[in-house]
């Protein structure tokens, strides 16, 4: 099977398009989407992040009307909803505004899920969170795919997650505190549990390459996904920028901080980027590398990677010009 590019499960924006900003319209998820194409990404997840809900009824249903678009519809797999149901733990919540995030509830959820016309594929929860549990339980027999992450359960309550029906692991080794207990902690629980799929974070900034090796070989090929977590600063020049209502920095290589601070503002980079990185920390083959980059997500999203691969043109070609196996844009 020959794919045409890869497959991005959580894409927060693109070009200076923000998913989660108010005002989104279904030309502005044509421009990211035409952009990303280019630039290697076939297809992905809108992911819209927490915010006030006034911002989920209006974006939902323009994401839903940009999925019925003849043109957008091949390159957009389903909404990917990063929040409101995050821990609001400093550390844990990451750049999730805390004034906005909520406890997890299936009202709410319905009540986004119908905003959306059913096209809610992904959600990520904090299962520790009261109704986290029940919430998972009743989104899994939707069909959506239940991620855990921006979080810090413990063991048992990640098993009841999984009991529930939760399938993956959001953005592994990000969205938790820096200091954690070397032994007690959601980090090896969720490395270790065969029924979890995890995405990493691979631009070169958010893991280390002895965590990615570590995840690659817990994980094995077959769970081991990669997203670019790419804020609406992928595509855009080094400056200072307004996200979530704070103040960020894009620096000359890419990296995405609050202001001259150690801590993260999200990922700058394309999955052709992340994917290059991964293939110069392990070295894959090209097969294993398709596989990550673009069967896996599609099989977490109960699609078959035959069908999407048919549906969308070729973008990303594989190169040995530069070892280890690299890819570049361009038709194959």
């Amino acid at each position: 099977m020959r794919r045409p590019g890869f497959i991005d499960i959580q894409l927060n924006g693109s070009k200076g398009i923000n998913f989660s900003n108010p005002g989104l319209s279904v030309e502005d998820i044509r421009t990211a989407t035409r952009h990303l194409v280019r630039r290697g990404t076939a297809a992905y997840c809108p992911t819209l992040v927490t915010n006030p809900l006034e911002m989920f009824r209006n974006n939902l249903p323009v994401v839903a009307d940009a999925m019925a678009d003849a043109e957008l519809a091949p390159h957009l797999l389903g909404i990917h909803l990063e929040g409101p149901f995050v821990s609001p733990a400093e550390g844990a919540r990451g750049a999730h505004p805390p004034e906005y995030i909520l406890k997890p509830s299936i009202k709410t959820f319905d009540r986004m899920q119908k905003w959306a016309r059913g096209n809610i594929r992904i959600l990520t929860v904090a299962p520790e969170i009261e109704g986290a549990i029940p919430l998972i339980r009743h989104a899994a027999r939707q069909g959506v795919v239940v991620a855990l992450g921006h979080h810090f359960a413990s063991d048992d309550v990640i098993a009841k997650a999984v009991e529930a029906g939760a399938r993956a692991c959001t953005h592994l080794g990000n969205g938790m505190p820096n200091m954690i207990q070397r032994h007690h902690n959601p980090l090896w629980c969720q490395l270790a549990c065969d029924a979890l799929a995890c995405t990493f974070i691979t631009d070169g900034h958010h893991l280390p390459p002895n965590l990615i090796k570590v995840g690659l070989r817990a994980k094995t090929i077959d769970r081991f996904l990669v997203v670019s977590d790419a804020t609406d600063l992928e595509g855009m020049p080094p400056g200072t920028y307004e996200f979530l209502n704070m103040s960020v920095v894009k620096h000359k290589n890419g990296r995405i901080s609050f202001g001259d601070t150690p801590y993260l503002a999200g990922s700058s980079a394309t999955m052709l980027e992340c994917m290059n990185h991964l293939a110069s920390v392990v070295p894959l083959k090209a097969g294993e590398l398709w596989q990550i980059g673009f069967d896996n997500p599609v099989k977490l999203l109960g699609l078959n990677p035959a069908a999407v691969a048919r549906r969308l043109k070729p973008c990303v070609k594989p190169t040995r010009a530069n070892a280890p196996m690299r890819f570049a844009i361009g038709a194959v």
